[in-house]
């Protein structure tokens, strides 16, 4: 749900910034989330004492890179001089699958095989392909651009980085809580971003659509990550992250649809490309889980998705 939700968004939120400034619309979108994550805990007394009942590294081992991406990824927008450079900020910002999966190794003790050398490899190209169809775009194009304006491309890396390091702390620490903290991350977010927007852009022209695209941008992202955090808390990592590989694939075409515009075949080209590599990537950890069939985020070995599991359990 939240990889539908994000690909059926990013056309709206480009038309939204267009008409409102990056982030001012980021701001307003972050504020109707907010809003709903506030009523949610208004009236829910119990979710209002889970949040005290939650380990403060979790608060904060998770609160930060949330954050962090969020303010990274807009400042990161903003900054950009042009549409090559938020072009190409924005393939920085999906390198966040890619990097899940590689920071899964470190912090949640995960193996791989050689498999996931060729997945990583295949779906970096499949997205390069995917987002660049049509625009002129190269290596070498990139590096001119980063010599020119390095700081946006900085928080283009940073937002990337920040998103994966938060998926992979949500798994360690939030799986065995009742609930995850998105009620509380997104209004913090969302005055955050307030106060950004209003010292960094000037006022915009409102209308009747883009009051109509904030208000369904709002909804969605609430329920988009309410659903990411709760995946990552119980749902099968390994899948929902080699998964989120096509999440570029399924943006772009979208927005093709949304924005009229019509897809190359450098797009299915790279839709190939990244579903061989999502699999690799998926395989290449799916397959060395130990005998257990934990997966290296369970409190003891015999200990996995909420199942005991004896010692002779075999995959």
């Amino acid at each position: 749900m939240a990889i539908a939700l994000w690909s059926t968004t990013v056309a709206l939120a480009r038309s939204t910034s267009e008409q409102l400034g990056p982030l001012t619309a980021a701001a307003a979108v972050y504020s109707v989330s907010g809003s709903i994550a506030l009523l949610r805990l208004a009236r829910s007394k119990q979710r209002r004492q889970q949040i005290h009942q939650v380990p403060l590294k979790y608060l904060l081992g998770c609160g930060i890179p949330f954050l962090s991406y969020m303010i990274a990824l807009f400042l990161a927008i903003g900054l950009a001089m042009n549409h090559q450079q938020v072009l190409e900020i924005g393939l920085l910002n999906y390198l966040w699958p890619t990097l899940t999966i590689l920071l899964s190794l470190l912090i949640l003790k995960r193996q791989a095989n050689l498999l996931l050398i060729p997945g990583t490899i295949l779906a970096l190209v499949g997205i390069f392909l995917v987002l660049t169809q049509g625009s002129h775009v190269s290596w070498g194009s990139i590096l001119e651009n980063i010599s020119a304006n390095p700081a946006a491309y900085l928080l283009g890396l940073i937002a990337a980085a920040s998103w994966a390091v938060y998926s992979n702390l949500t798994r360690r620490w939030a799986r065995d809580t009742g609930q995850g903290m998105v009620d509380l991350f997104l209004p913090i977010t969302a005055v955050t971003l307030i106060v950004i927007a209003l010292l960094t852009e000037r006022g915009h022209a409102w209308s009747m659509r883009s009051l109509l695209e904030v208000g369904f941008l709002g909804t969605a992202t609430y329920i988009a990550y309410w659903s990411w955090e709760a995946s990552m808390r119980m749902g099968n990592f390994t899948l929902v992250s080699a998964a989120s590989y096509m999440t570029p694939f399924f943006s772009t075409v979208v927005a093709s649809l949304y924005l009229h515009v019509t897809p190359t075949a450098n797009l299915w080209i790279g839709c190939g490309v990244l579903v061989v590599g999502s699999l690799f990537s998926w395989a290449s950890i799916g397959a060395v889980r130990d005998a257990s069939g934990c997966d290296g985020t369970c409190p003891t070995p015999l200990e996995c998705g909420g199942e005991t599991r004896n010692s002779k359990s075999t995959l």
